[in-house]
C-alpha cells in the first residue's frame, strides 16, 4: 500500500507540474551574442518601443544616426539560426522579434522596410560607422 501511495504521489506532482506549467507559458528569449548590450534587458523589455520611435525621430527628422542604436544592430546581435546555421528571417516563428511580439499578439511592421536578417557590415564587432 505504502509503495502504491508513492506511485500516485509521483504520478500527482510530475502531472501537476506539467500543467501548472502549460497553463502559463512564456516566451523563450533567445540570448544576444554581444558581450553587452545598448540597454539594460529589463528595460528594452519594457521601453523598446520607446526606444525605436525615439531613435526613429532622431534619424529621420534630425539626421542623426548612431551604429549601437539602429534596427541592424539588434537585428545583427539577436539573430536565431536555423539548423543549417543561417540566421531566420521574420517569416520564421523562432526570429528573435516573433517570440515576445506572437506571444503578446503584437503586430511588427518594422520589417516591410528594414531587413530581419542580419547585414554583416552590422555584425558583432563589425566595422561600420
Amino acid at each position: 500500500m505504502k509503495t502504491l501511495f508513492s506511485i500516485l504521489a509521483v504520478i500527482v506532482l510530475v502531472s501537476g507540474t506539467a500543467w501548472a506549467e502549460s497553463r502559463v507559458p512564456f516566451p523563450k528569449i533567445p540570448k544576444g551574442q554581444g558581450d553587452e548590450s545598448v540597454h539594460d534587458g529589463v528595460d528594452i523589455r519594457v521601453d523598446h518601443m520607446k526606444f525605436l520611435l525615439h531613435q526613429r525621430d532622431e534619424t529621420m527628422y534630425k539626421g542623426i544616426r548612431t551604429k549601437n542604436e539602429q534596427i541592424e544592430a539588434c537585428v545583427s546581435c539577436h539573430a536565431v539560426k536555423d539548423t543549417a546555421g543561417h540566421a531566420v528571417s521574420y517569416e520564421d516563428p523562432k526570429h528573435f522579434c516573433r517570440t515576445c511580439h506572437d506571444y503578446t499578439a503584437v503586430k511588427v511592421d518594422c520589417f516591410e522596410c528594414h531587413s530581419s536578417k542580419p547585414d554583416p557590415e552590422f555584425a558583432v564587432g563589425g566595422t561600420s560607422q
